[in-house]
C-alpha cells in the first residue's frame, strides 16, 4: 500500500511546505523586505559596508551561522542547568539566558540581512523562521523576569516553551540551507584540468561586453578589458546570478540580481552580499580563439 506524500516526506517537511503556501505572510514579508533594504540604501556607502560586515563578507563565511551557535548553546546550557535544580545552578542558568538573548541580537540582525535577498517560498519560510527565533527570544526574557521574581518553577516552565521554539525556528534554518542552499556557494568548483580548452572566437568579444560560454560543461563569463581577456565561472556565488548579464565596472564585474561585485583578474570578492569569491580561469588566444584552462584556484 502506498504511502500518503506527508507521511512519505516526514512531519518535518509537511510543516515547512504548509508555511510555504501561507501567502498571508506575503504582504508583511513585502513591507519587511523594503524597510530593509532602504535602510542599507540610505545609509549610502556606510550603508553597504555595514550590510557586508553583517553578511560576513570579511569573514569569507556567512557571519548568521556563527552566531545563532550563542543562543542556541547558550540556552541548551540553561535547560541542562534547570535541570540540576541546585542554587548554584539555577544562577548559572539566569546568566546564560541573558548571554542567549544578547546573542540573539546579533543572529536576529545578520539573519535579517541575509532574508532580505529571498524571494517566493524561500521568503515565507525564512520570515516563519525569524518570526519564531522572536518569540523564542521572548519567552526567554520573560523567564529571565519569573526568575528574577522569585517564581523559578514558572520561569523554567517559559524556558522549556522557548527551547521548543528555538528548535523549531533551527529547524527552518537548516531547510533553508541544506535544501535550499541559502548561504552556501553557488558558483561551481573549477577543479584543474590540464590543457586549455577552446570556448570562443576572439573576434565575438566585445570591450567591455560580458560574454557566456562554457568550459567542460561549467557556465563562464568572458570579459575584454584594457587589452586583457579574464574568465570567471559566470553563476554568482551569491544566489546562482548569471554574471553574464551583469556590468563591467572598470576592471570589477557586478552581478545583475543582486549587486556582489568580483575583479576580474582573480575573481576575489569587491563587495557583497555575496560572502564568496568567484572561481577565475587562466586565459590565452590561440587561433583566433579564446581558451581557458581550469587551475584550481
Amino acid at each position: 500500500m502506498a504511502m500518503p506524500e506527508t507521511a512519505a516526506r516526514g512531519p518535518g517537511q509537511a510543516a515547512i511546505a504548509a508555511i510555504e503556501r501561507q501567502r498571508w505572510l506575503e504582504p508583511v514579508a513585502d513591507r519587511l523586505q523594503r524597510m530593509v533594504v532602504g535602510a542599507y540604501r540610505a545609509g549610502g556607502r556606510a550603508g553597504r559596508t555595514l550590510r557586508d560586515v553583517l553578511h560576513g563578507t570579511w569573514l569569507g563565511h556567512p557571519l548568521h551561522p556563527v552566531l545563532t551557535d550563542v543562543p542556541l548553546g547558550a540556552w541548551t546550557a540553561a535547560l541542562v542547568l534547570d535541570g540540576m535544580a541546585t542554587a548554584g545552578a539555577s544562577r548559572a542558568a539566569d546568566a546564560v539566558i541573558g548571554a542567549g538573548l544578547a546573542g540573539a541580537v546579533g543572529a536576529a540582525v545578520t539573519g535579517l540581512t541575509d532574508w532580505q535577498h529571498t524571494t517566493g517560498a524561500d521568503r515565507r519560510t525564512g520570515l516563519a523562521h525569524g518570526l519564531l527565533n522572536v518569540t523564542a527570544a521572548t519567552l526567554y526574557a520573560a523567564s529571565l523576569l519569573l526568575r528574577r521574581r522569585g517564581a523559578r518553577s514558572a520561569g523554567r516552565a517559559v524556558a522549556g516553551l522557548g527551547f521548543v521554539t528555538a528548535a523549531g525556528a533551527a529547524y527552518l534554518g537548516g531547510h533553508l540551507v541544506y535544501r535550499r542552499r541559502l548561504g552556501v556557494d553557488h558558483a561551481p568548483p573549477a577543479e584543474a584540468w590540464p590543457d586549455f580548452v577552446r570556448v570562443l572566437p576572439e573576434a565575438d568579444l566585445g570591450e567591455a561586453r560580458p560574454r557566456r560560454a562554457e568550459a567542460r560543461g561549467i557556465p563562464i563569463v568572458l570579459v575584454r578589458r584594457h587589452g586583457r581577456i579574464h574568465a570567471l565561472a559566470e553563476t554568482c556565488a551569491h544566489l546562482g546570478g548569471p554574471l553574464a548579464e551583469g556590468t563591467v565596472e572598470d576592471t570589477a564585474i557586478r552581478c545583475p540580481w543582486h549587486g556582489s561585485r568580483f575583479a576580474l583578474e582573480d575573481g576575489r570578492l569587491l563587495e557583497g552580499p555575496s560572502v564568496y569569491p568567484q572561481p577565475c580561469f587562466e586565459v590565452r588566444v590561440s587561433e583566433g580563439h579564446v581558451e581557458v584552462r581550469a587551475t584550481g584556484r
